[in-house]
């Protein structure tokens, strides 16, 4: 604690002894007692303030699940890399994602049916017209 080993504290502990004095000692280890009780008070009610507030217990939260050394930029990249694109897609799914689902397909070669991917339109403005642009939106 603060860089104090126990040799280091016991004589600074002797010397706050002799400086207070015995007259004044019972009163100011009481102002202590007081003190880690008012603490100990004021961390229980943190922790249920934080409970009222997120909802959960502090002591179920499963820490490991949000420590950020765990999360490899590689192994992460490696793993989206090596992820199977050809999920099968749902027939409520809109058209674009099944068009460029079944041009996943077709590209991997295993599709033979599957829809051509649509071609991108490009609507140019006219000479001198401004181009569209929405105030709400940022």
């Amino acid at each position: 604690m603060f860089g104090i080993n126990g040799p280091e504290f016991f004589v600074l502990l002797i010397i706050g002894i002799l400086v207070i004095g015995p007259q004044r000692l019972p009163e100011y280890t009481q102002k202590l007692a007081n003190l880690v009780k008012e603490v100990r008070r004021m961390a229980s009610g943190a922790r249920e303030q934080i409970k009222e507030e997120v909802g959960i217990d502090i002591d179920d939260v499963d820490w490991k699940k949000y420590d950020p050394r765990q999360y490899d930029p590689r192994r992460i990249i490696k793993e989206a890399l090596l992820d199977d694109d050809t999920k099968p897609v749902s027939a409520g799914a809109p058209a674009a994602v099944a068009a460029v689902s079944g041009a996943a397909v077709t590209a991997s070669g295993s599709g033979s049916g599957a829809p051509a991917r649509p071609e991108r339109v490009v609507q140019a403005l006219p000479p001198g017209a401004p181009a569209p642009f929405d105030s709400e939106a940022t």
